[in-house]
């Protein structure tokens, strides 16, 4: 087994772990503010003060964990990023997987979740983070699996930040007029409809970006015919 491999195994490993943790806790955590149907969390109830710090913490807690992870790992800009965003995204694709087993949500493909508390909360249907998951665990494998270093120009770099952007807009912009009508809004708040034609644009913007930074590897994997004898 080369180095490349096993590091690929131990990240994969240490993100569906992790996931399970935070799946585990949301279980708990929906049993105690939705007793009545954890399956569902809208209308929303909100957090007590003291969980919301809990959370706001615990989140910010999980990003430097999966940071911490890929610097041990790798070393190198590009390969540093292409293994936080392998892990993140694998902890997002079975974070919801161990919630499906433990409690049999999500129960529809289009049912919106609680996504992130980071500035504020990010609302949206689940299948959306998922779709950028896996679009970063395809990449950052990719990347990872390489032998020569690929790197990020500035403005592969600036396309990317503005597809994330573009894409964070759309989880946040749901919540925008409930932050200035003030806290009580968000209580018993209920989606009502997801910006996909914003999100779809940015999430082309980021797998194009993404893109353009391995398509140099995959014009040297095309065997050059011209060299070969007539």
């Amino acid at each position: 087994m080369t180095k490349l491999t096993r590091n690929i195994i131990c990240l994969t490993l240490f993100a569906i772990a992790m996931a399970h943790v935070e799946a585990a806790l949301v279980v708990h955590l929906r049993t105690i503010y939705y007793p009545d149907n954890p399956l569902h969390i809208f209308p929303l109830e909100l957090l007590s003060h003291r969980d919301l710090a809990i959370e706001l913490v615990r989140e910010f807690a999980t990003v430097v964990m999966i940071l911490s992870v890929a610097l041990l790992a790798e070393k190198g800009f590009t390969r540093i990023f292409a293994a936080f965003v392998l892990v993140f995204g694998l902890w997002d694709i079975f974070y919801y997987f161990w919630l499906k087993i433990m409690i049999g949500w999500p129960v529809s493909w289009l049912e919106w979740d609680i996504l992130f508390l980071i500035p504020w909360p990010w609302f949206g249907p689940w299948i959306a983070p998922v779709f950028i998951a896996l679009l970063f665990v395809l990449w950052g494998g990719w990347v990872l699996l390489m032998e020569k270093d690929v790197s990020f120009s500035r403005g592969t770099a600036l396309l990317f930040i503005l597809g994330a952007l573009l894409a964070l807009a759309a989880f946040l912009l749901p919540a925008g007029p409930l932050l200035v009508e003030g806290e009580e809004a968000f209580q018993h708040f209920q989606p009502d409809e997801f910006l996909w034609w914003l999100y779809i644009i940015g999430y082309l913007v980021m797998a194009f970006s993404l893109w353009r930074v391995v398509r140099h590897d995959l014009h040297q994997q095309i065997p050059d015919q011209a060299k070969l004898p007539s």
